[in-house]
């Protein structure tokens, strides 16, 4: 099977570790053996979060001042450069033969998107509130929202409309001995002008929503999204919760995620089924493999006997 797998953040860094190379290295290398136990035997397409290291190189950006801080859209180019690398490295130590290669990104969005009128992803450092009008007045362009007890810029998360690179994409998995990583952060963001041409936007784009586009693009057989819990859970946190073994695009919709987290995985995974995959999942890194065999994790198919399981 063709399988793309989008990895969330914390299996780069995980939660409350500080953000040396070396432990992202480490963390990589977990990931990439529990990776290659289904690229062995399956085509893989990677992708990857990359908020923290985003995050890392905006307080960079913040400190170095004999310069004009670099845009949004050339971070993200060089996370995808940097973790990119990294997994390759990983995925051939696990697996001598095989072929793997890293790919930079762009994904086009539309200026217009509604998500431009109310930025609401956070991204760089934090800001005391008697930095935020000398900020505003050396970048104008900025919008800054409070974050707790401080302030942090914030900016729109469009939806993803195109992978520009998918064509070339498509000749190299035409290929079933290569494994690719590709679509980092969700990609480049990316706009196209009255002119043609095309200029990078200052956005975050939601790597599991341009996954599935990526997915689609490839017709891959399957979509997984591997993060830090065992399955989707119904009303997570209060003592009725249940975890979800199966269910239909339908049964999914019906029920509701939180719009910050859980949210963008099941309305990706639920949209790539809908539109012709075989299956999607969402589940744990460490149970990948398990995954699609439906042993673990939520799978999201067309068939499901009542419309949805329950572990």
């Amino acid at each position: 099977m063709r399988i793309v797998i989008a990895l969330g953040g914390n299996a780069i860094l995980q939660r409350g570790q500080p953000m040396e190379c070396q432990i992202q290295r480490e963390n990589i290398a977990t990931a990439a053996a529990a990776i290659a136990r289904i690229a062995t035997a399956h085509q893989v397409i990677l992708t990857h979060g990359n908020g923290p290291q985003v995050g890392l190189l905006s307080l960079m950006n913040d400190a170095y001042k004999k310069v004009t801080p670099y845009p949004l859209d050339a971070l993200g180019a060089q996370t995808q450069g940097m973790i990119g690398f990294m997994f390759e490295q990983e995925l051939r130590n696990c697996m001598p033969g095989k072929e793997v290669c890293t790919v930079a990104t762009q994904t086009l969005v539309d200026t217009r998107d509604p998500a431009f009128l109310n930025p609401d992803k956070f991204v760089g450092p934090v800001y005391n509130k008697d930095e935020v009008e000398s900020l505003l007045a050396a970048n104008p362009d900025w919008t800054i929202k409070q974050d707790g007890a401080y302030f942090r810029r914030v900016v729109a998360s469009p939806q993803p409309m195109a992978i520009l690179e998918l064509q070339a994409l498509k000749t190299l998995v035409s290929d079933d001995n290569i494994t690719m990583i590709c679509g980092g952060g969700g990609g480049v963001p990316v706009a196209r002008g009255e002119n043609g041409r095309l200029t990078g936007i200052e956005a975050v784009i939601d790597k599991d929503r341009a996954s599935r586009v990526l997915a689609e693009g490839l017709n891959a057989d399957a979509f997984l999204i591997l993060t830090d819990v065992q399955a989707v859970a119904t009303n997570f946190g209060q003592p009725d919760s249940q975890n979800i073994r199966c269910a239909t695009p339908e049964a999914m919709e019906a029920l509701n995620f939180a719009a910050g987290s859980m949210g963008p995985k099941v309305e990706a995974a639920v949209a790539f089924v809908r539109n012709g995959g075989k299956l999607a999942a969402i589940g744990s890194l460490d149970q990948a493999a398990e995954i699609l065999t439906m042993d673990s994790g939520t799978v999201i198919t067309n068939d499901v006997d009542g419309g949805i399981s329950y572990y």
